[in-house]
């Protein structure tokens, strides 16, 4: 990869800023509801939720829905490892720990990117991206206080969170090898409904729904808010910054995300934030910035004295 970042404006990081409360409300909100609901639930409501919304976003602008089940089945696998998997696990991750430790866990997901593209070949596994996974294993060490700070169900949700934001590594892999030029509005829609579909029997099955208490109204507005902001929302805000700085640039959202996650279990929900979190979270979001080439760019240009980096990581 490429050192080189595309300078944002004024108008890039407002998108990025917003994008990151969205992103980050979104473990606040998913903390809220699963305090009432399984997650499984959680996770089907957001997802149905926001394919509706966008299902006529996506016929205004033109595209059609795949034909025939072979259409179908690249976003059956995106729904899966960027939807399904990855927010079961984090949901279930959030009725064993907080808000904030739940996004900054999830933070890691570029370092777990860079360790699956690594493995299957798509990418080369530089000194510069080492060096960020490994301060990303330091980060998640330090919030595990070595392993004595946590027990029991915290240990386990740590363990589902970093399940979940592993596979988003997964997805990246899919997403470069069976979706390669198709529209990122038609790729999201699509995966939601897909999403919907897979999640629909298993819910059915194991949460029995019908059966659940009807949850309160603070609830039930978290659920609106997940599905329609935090999902429909954040994902035509993510493809627009996309489009105008480029993937580099979006990546930051990682390091932002954390901070309104963090500030919304404290403020809301009277979670307790503390120097490990604090530390934890900088030393993964400075892993963050070898792996997109910041660093390593500014390192060049110090070395060289060149106003801009043409050296690879």
């Amino acid at each position: 990869m490429g050192t080189d970042v595309k300078p944002m404006d004024a108008q890039d990081w407002g998108l990025l800023v917003f994008l990151s409360i969205l992103w980050g409300a979104t473990f606040f909100w998913a903390g809220v509801a699963v305090q009432e609901l399984p997650p499984l639930s959680v996770v089907l409501i957001r997802v149905g939720g926001a394919a509706i919304v966008l299902l006529p976003l996506l016929f205004w602008a033109g595209h059609s829905l795949p034909r025939g089940f072979a259409g179908w089945v690249p976003f059956l696998g995106m729904g899966l490892f960027n939807n399904v998997l990855p927010f079961g696990f984090i949901f279930a991750g959030q009725t064993q720990i907080g808000v904030g430790l739940s996004a900054i866990i999830n933070s890691m997901t570029p370092l777990f990117t860079v360790l699956v593209m690594a493995g299957f070949s798509e990418e080369r596994l530089t000194r510069f991206r080492l060096i960020g996974v490994l301060l990303g294993v330091a980060g998640v060490v330090v919030l595990n206080g070595g392993g004595a700070a946590l027990q029991g169900g915290q240990l386990l949700g740590v363990a589902l969170c970093m399940a979940g934001a592993s596979s988003y590594g997964f997805a990246a892999l899919w997403a470069r090898r069976k979706l390669a030029g198709v529209p990122p509005l038609k790729s999201a829609t699509c995966q939601l409904i897909c999403s919907t579909a897979i999640l629909l029997p298993v819910v059915a099955l194991v949460d029995r729904p019908w059966s659940l208490t009807v949850p309160s109204d603070g609830v039930l507005w978290a659920l609106v808010a997940l599905a329609l902001l935090g999902t429909a929302l954040a994902y035509l805000v993510f493809f627009r910054i996309l489009t105008r700085a480029g993937p580099s640039n979006v990546m930051l959202v990682t390091l932002l995300i954390p901070v309104t996650a963090i500030l919304l279990g404290w403020a809301i929900l009277h979670e307790a934030v503390t120097p490990r979190d604090l530390l934890g979270a900088g030393v993964i979001g400075f892993g963050l910035l070898f792996i997109d080439g910041r660093i390593p760019a500014r390192l060049h240009r110090a070395v060289t004295g060149t106003g801009r980096a043409k050296t690879r990581n």
